[in-house]
């Protein structure tokens, strides 16, 4: 008799930077429950998403593909490259049972038996928080329950928005991580987050009235995390309850980071900033993976499929872009990759080139932060991209629009396609002509706007 393949219990993390994670050396206690688990497998240390924002990310995560494999690279993008197939139909192919949770409007959210939605995107209950993880776990945990009593694996896919603002906590979260003065009208910090028109409203319909405290916001998104990680723990002690943690690899992984009060991209995910680009990965299987591991190479999001199938033992023959992580784990090798093509088609249009120490980002049109059209940062002198270096350092610009002009060309001509950015425009199907054009044009409005445009995905 065939031995039966393992379940997977997948927590997709929308909006969550690891750096923000304790389990990755954050400062705040944000992540006990995932960090304990974690220890029981094994955590990849320099994992990015190298394509922004949500709908390419989990496009990447759930094919193996870049950007030029699936064809994603926009936001509201409704589906992925003809003949690419995504992770839930690879796995149904295998005789799973397959279930998705609060993912149906994505591109990738495909292939699925069953699809069940949760409330609670924003706030939800008398107190004005938003109960996010604690609604989605009383969806997932009689879901979990359901398909441990059938004779198939499963793919259970959850997908996690307490990261995504707005950042609404409930007690004793709300306040855990934040005990100075959020109203002190001599802080003038907040002002430019609500002068700015986009997303002004938006932010101010959910941070309270009179916050001058940029430092209290970024507390409600590390509040936000802790909440999550303490509700992801019911789900994982359910797990061992049902006694299947030995039958059943669980993953943690995110689309994308998060910007807070980071290059004027307020508390979104907007922008090709590291705080963006950083994401977990973290494989557990009971007794089957080598626990305590911490993998330093870099690796994208096209290697999450790659890497669960190599896990499974399984060859789909599939050709995938990403590659499996596998081999280093066990003392092997795998050509490192450590430059990489970037793109970011959200509010604003832009591609570039990140290697270790240096970060090219160019503009394909005028963004509504009125920056400059071409962006150079030292990573190891300047970790944060805090200071543009372009014009004092013109053959680097030059050499690294080179490896990337040539990384796209090769990649163009390998699918057949084109640069997925080069026909995905901001505006009515062409480029904005200005900033101050693209600052009228794009305006978030209140959190029910952020839900449609997250359905529009």
């Amino acid at each position: 008799m065939a031995k039966k393949l393992p379940n997977i219990l997948f927590f997709g993390i929308d909006s969550l930077r690891r750096d923000h994670m304790s389990h990755y050396g954050y400062h705040r206690l944000t992540t006990p429950h995932i960090g304990k688990y974690a220890e029981g497998g094994i955590t990849f240390e320099n994992c990015f998403s190298a394509h922004i924002p949500t709908t390419p990310g989990y496009a990447n995560m759930l094919t193996g593909r870049d950007t030029f494999g699936t064809g994603v690279v926009g936001l509201a993008q409704k589906e992925i490259a003809e003949g690419v197939p995504v992770l839930a139909e690879m796995l149904r192919d295998l005789g799973y049972n397959t279930t998705c949770i609060g993912f149906k409007w994505n591109a990738a959210g495909r292939g699925y038996d069953n699809y069940l939605e949760f409330a609670g995107w924003g706030p939800d209950h008398d107190d004005g928080r938003a109960h996010k993880a604690m609604n989605l776990n009383e969806v997932a945990i009689p879901e979990l329950e359901r398909l441990a009593c059938e004779d198939k694996p499963f793919f259970l896919f959850m997908r996690h928005m307490d990261p995504h603002s707005p950042y609404l906590a409930p007690q004793p979260f709300q306040d855990m991580f934040f005990q100075g003065d959020a109203f002190d009208p001599k802080d003038k910090r907040m002002q430019k987050v609500y002068d700015f028109k986009p997303f002004g409203d938006y932010i101010g319909s959910w941070v309270p009235e009179g916050c001058t405290n940029p430092d209290y916001v970024i507390a409600q998104y590390d509040a936000a995390v802790a909440y999550m990680d303490n509700c992801i723990n019911h789900v994982l002690e359910k797990l061992k309850a049902l006694g299947i943690e030995e039958e059943t690899i669980v993953v943690f992984v995110s689309d994308h980071g998060e910007t807070l009060y980071d290059h004027d991209c307020y508390f979104d995910h907007h922008g090709m900033y590291d705080p963006t680009l950083v994401v977990p990965f973290i494989v557990v299987w009971k007794n089957h993976l080598p626990a305590g591991v911490r993998v330093k190479d870099y690796m994208q999001l096209k290697d999450v499929t790659p890497t669960l199938l190599d896990i499974m033992g399984v060859d789909t023959g599939i050709p995938f872009d990403g590659r499996s992580m596998m081999p280093l784990v066990y003392g092997g090798e795998r050509e490192a990759e450590p430059e990489f093509y970037i793109t970011e088609c959200t509010w604003m249009r832009k591609h570039g080139w990140r290697t270790p120490e240096w970060k090219l980002i160019v503009s394909l049109e005028p963004d509504f932060h009125f920056k400059p059209m071409l962006e150079l940062y030292n990573l190891i002198k300047d970790p944060e991209e805090n200071h543009n270096v372009a014009d004092e350092n013109p053959e680097i610009v030059e050499a690294l629009k080179k490896r990337m002009d040539a990384w796209i060309e090769k990649r163009v001509k390998e699918t057949g396609r084109p640069n997925p950015i080069d026909v995905n425009f901001l505006m009515n199907d062409r480029p904005f002509v200005s900033s101050q054009e693209a600052y009228d044009s794009k305006y978030i409005g209140g959190i029910a706007d952020a839900v449609k445009l997250q359905k529009k995905d």
